[in-house]
């Protein structure tokens, strides 16, 4: 890989192009389903609004994520952007602070992600459990949401372990059973005239809003979590290792999933709001497209419904799956988590970090709730956004990456746009989430998410012990003169 990996860790193959790395990022239009219900609880119908305006800042992140995955082709997404562009040479002390920097973006972008396996495998208990009432006269929701859990992750796993072009062929059967379907039910109400504007526009805003420090730290909030589900297309440059000619198919990617969301979340949210009225969506905040589908389709629309939207959880847990075991591969590729988890099989397939992030999620799926665990989610999310923003600033900053070619270019300036999304990530989201949390779930999704985040610092420490044990100093000295020119050591500030 680079001068900069460990050895012992594998590397991944590059077998996919634009196209399959865009159907495995294709789960991510169906991240709006535990939303769907949540943000018109707070903003009403000004809820189409957040929508578009969180892929429209995903655009702009994306735009300067594009270009550092074209600039480190090596580097997989945001957690190998951050942890590069970090590391610093020559550091004073026992540590290197800016490498632990890099490693906890990269963590908590890990834990953004991963925490969607149990969010959508307890969806999936809740609808399987309402649907076939023999299941529900046998099991309870939490044991039908561990059952799912296990054979869903257990599919995944053997699915994947022939390699990322396998997973993205699940992709694109899982992305036509789902994606066409809820395209079909989206846009059903309009032409059948269901859709009431009415229900838009006069429910625009609560009648109780106020621009008062309570309802602008809300909103903040509210932009946390919605750039959690309208932002998270960036994960297609996360294979950036992996694309064949990532200079083409990293923007390529990106931009035709961010195109696609747009519409999906804009779409997909109008429609429910437009047919059930704000009152009708909160009436059904975990599944509001199920009356939609009865109003448009009838009894039988809603059996198609829940159908398609549990192949639709499996699409987006696959994303996920294959996304948060990329960020630990990284990690322990790039000194920042123990070696073991950059173990990969002859198909180039992360399978130790994988297993450890499936028994993870069964853990999580006890928390019981998906709003809890969106939520402490969320905190890791905003996290990751924020330090990669800063990431890409020093990246046009600093004099060692003046040189390096950028095959894909952010327009003219874009660092300052980084800058301001940089810190509107951070502080100004985190804040939000937190107090959003507070007032939604109490304080326990939010002790959870800064507990796993926290966990990090230990688990570092080990693993820069284990890296002085094993190989010493040298371990990440260059290996190679032709590696050296594209991950080049960082000198310190």
């Amino acid at each position: 890989m680079s001068e900069n990996r460990l050895e012992g860790t594998d590397h991944l193959e590059r077998s996919i192009d634009w196209k399959q790395g865009l159907a495995i990022a294709l789960g991510v239009p169906l991240l709006i389903l535990p939303s769907l219900g949540y943000l018109p609880m707070y903003v009403s119908a000004a809820a189409i609004l957040i929508w578009g305006i969180s892929v429209l800042q995903g655009f702009m992140q994306s735009t300067a994520y594009a270009e550092m995955a074209t600039t480190f082709p090596k580097a997989s997404g945001l957690p190998g952007f951050a942890q590069h562009v970090f590391r610093t040479e020559n550091y004073k002390g026992k540590y290197d602070k800016g490498k632990l920097i890099g490693g906890f973006s990269a963590w908590s972008y890990w834990f953004a992600w991963n925490p969607v396996l149990a969010i959508f495998s307890i969806l999936v208990g809740g609808y399987l459990h309402g649907l076939f009432p023999v299941l529900a006269e046998t099991f309870t929701e939490y044991q039908l949401a561990l059952i799912s859990g296990l054979v869903i992750f257990t599919g995944l796993f053997v699915v994947n372990w022939f390699g990322l072009k396998d997973g993205a062929k699940l992709g694109y059967v899982l992305a036509a059973f789902s994606l066409i379907p809820l395209v079909v039910l989206t846009v059903a109400p309009f032409a059948t005239g269901k859709v009431e504007l009415s229900n838009i526009t006069g429910s625009w805003m609560p009648a109780d809003w106020a621009w008062d420090m309570h309802h602008i730290l809300i909103l903040f909030g509210i932009f946390a979590i919605a750039q959690w589900s309208a932002c998270a297309w960036e994960t297609a440059a996360i294979y950036g290792p992996e694309y064949k000619n990532p200079s083409r198919d990293v923007p390529k990617a990106l931009y035709a999933c961010g195109i696609i969301c747009f519409f999906s979340f804009v779409l997909v949210q109008s429609a429910v709001i437009g047919v059930l009225g704000v009152e009708g969506v909160l009436a059904e905040p975990l599944s509001p497209l199920i009356p939609v589908a009865q109003a448009v389709f009838g009894q039988a629309g809603t059996m198609v419904t829940i159908i398609m939207l549990i192949a639709a959880m499996i699409l987006i847990i696959q994303t996920a799956y294959l996304g948060s075991s990329r960020a630990m591969h990284s990690m322990s590729s790039e000194g920042n988590l123990p070696r073991v988890f950059g173990k990969t099989n002859r198909q180039g397939t992360p399978f130790v970090a994988m297993l450890v992030i499936g028994a993870f999620n069964l853990v999580l799926i006890s928390m019981g709730t998906p709003a809890a665990i969106l939520a402490a989610s969320a905190i890791g999310y905003t996290c990751a956004n924020g330090i990669s923003l800063f990431a890409y600033v020093r990246a046009k900053n600093h004099p060692s990456f003046k040189n390096l070619e950028r095959p894909f270019k952010a327009p003219k300036g874009w660092k300052k746009v980084a800058l301001i999304f940089g810190l509107f990530n951070l502080p100004l989201c985190l804040v939000g989430v937190v107090y959003l949390n507070s007032l939604e779930v109490g304080w326990t999704s939010t002790w959870v998410g800064f507990l796993v985040l926290s966990l990090y610092i230990p688990i570092w420490l080990y693993t820069q012990r284990e890296s002085r044990r094993l190989n010493g100093k040298a371990a990440t000295a260059p290996s190679s003169d032709e590696d050296a020119g594209d991950l080049e050591r960082v000198p310190g500030p």
